[in-house]
């Protein structure tokens, strides 16, 4: 039996109560060609990633509500410890009020409506915003490497996150208050920044990041994670599998490359940071010595 088509207007997602408006009969709406993902929805998509179940949701928005949190963080890319939250966080400005409602985190927050933007289509803060956001339940060091993230991205620059943690009545002012110094422009993982904090806070100098290693001719011989150009120290994050063959051949011939230019490099892998000063500090501060550091510079 053929079923009957569903008026355009409604498009892939949308609400019950819409569709009775439209003249959708009771029996339409169980078919096996819809799902149910939110109490009082309807849609007819796949739903597979955090946009699909945003826009699953979209329709029972009202004007006040948007995609907030964690939820915002991943439409915006911003990398986030843990798995995907199985809800979707959804706020209200004030004195709006935030929904209530299965696979939904409802949040109340005072801000200003200038503050949102549309990300995938989608109502959202804005990338500094969400940042922001994230201290209500992110400490300092998962905050650092959203930050790191988005100033790499160019979502943002240094004073747009300066401003959204300064904002008054903010959820976790201390851990955003803390995190702000230490964030960089360069990191591109969130294991780069932890490795990064690692080596400042034990007092070794802020290292160049991403920084292209040349040779004398100015042929490009590397991009090196952390870079300390004036000892020719390097120390880079090895996030590779074990089952990357091609990668672990790339990376074979790329180490004597750099050692070939007089660099000492730093590997540190995933396990090293269970042993931060042992497997990370150390070799670091050995290295930056017999260099000359501190007080003096290697000769170039």
């Amino acid at each position: 039996m053929r079923r009957r088509p569903l008026p355009v207007e409604l498009g892939t997602s949308f609400t019950v109560r819409e569709a009775k408006r439209l003249g959708v009969p009771r029996d339409r709406l169980t078919a096996m060609d819809l799902s149910t993902p939110f109490h009082g929805t309807r849609t007819s998509m796949d739903l597979v990633t955090t946009v699909d179940r945003c826009r699953a949701y979209e329709p029972r928005l009202t004007g006040a509500q948007f995609f907030s949190h964690q939820t915002a963080a991943l439409l915006w890319g911003i990398p986030l410890p843990g798995p995907a939250p199985e809800h979707l966080h959804v706020s209200a400005i004030a004195p709006g009020r935030e929904p209530r409602t299965r696979g939904i985190i409802g949040h109340r927050l005072e801000m200003s409506p200038d503050l949102l933007t549309l990300r995938h289509g989608l109502p959202v803060g804005n990338p500094a915003e969400t940042w922001a956001q994230l201290a209500s339940s992110l400490g300092e060091d998962p905050l650092v490497a959203a930050g790191d993230a988005l100033l790499t991205a160019g979502l943002v620059d240094h004073a747009d996150l300066v401003e959204a943690a300064e904002r008054p009545r903010r959820r976790g002012a201390k851990a955003l208050a803390a995190a702000v110094p230490f964030l960089r422009v360069g990191a591109e993982s969130p294991r780069e920044s932890a490795v990064r904090l690692v080596i400042v806070r034990a007092g070794l100098p802020e290292p160049e990041l991403n920084w292209a290693l040349r040779d004398a001719a100015g042929r490009f011989v590397a991009r090196l994670d952390m870079a300390y150009p004036a000892y020719r120290v390097a120390v880079e994050y090895d996030g590779r599998q074990h089952a990357d063959l091609t990668q672990f051949r790339r990376d074979a011939d790329r180490w004597p490359a750099i050692a070939g230019q007089g660099w000492i490099l730093i590997r540190v892998l995933d396990h090293h940071l269970r042993e931060p000063h042992a497997r990370v500090v150390d070799p670091t501060r050995r290295a930056l010595i017999s260099r000359g550091w501190p007080g003096s510079v290697a000769p170039s």
